[in-house]
């Protein structure tokens, strides 16, 4: 279902989002972008137990902070449901713990 790509050492740090359909900012068309595991500052102000449940307003926060290339808020706000969803799961994937994170994305 999910199209987020992770090599072992990435899955810890970050992962790489394909998009479906790709971020279009003026003659760029931004294809696939990394999310980076958060630190507790990047966090703030958002339930950690709202992004384990991949609530929008929360991944709305979230993602600016975390994504390379930055997408900033009118990006997010205008991702495809399935590209969100995608975020969504690497995101809460971080939640996990190292043990959790490898059973639930076995390389």
């Amino acid at each position: 279902m999910s199209k987020t790509n992770a090599t072992p050492q990435q899955d810890l740090t970050s992962r790489t989002v394909t998009l479906d359909e790709p971020i279009t900012r003026g003659d760029t068309k931004i294809t696939q972008v990394v999310v980076r595991k958060p630190g507790a500052g990047e966090l703030r102000g958002v339930s950690l137990s709202a992004l384990g449940d991949m609530d929008v307003t929360a991944l709305h926060r979230v993602l600016p902070r975390v994504t390379s290339p930055m997408l900033n808020q009118q990006d997010v706000e205008n991702l495809a449901p399935a590209d969100l969803l995608q975020f969504g799961v690497a995101v809460a994937s971080f939640l996990l713990t190292t043990a959790q994170r490898r059973e639930a994305f076995p390389s």
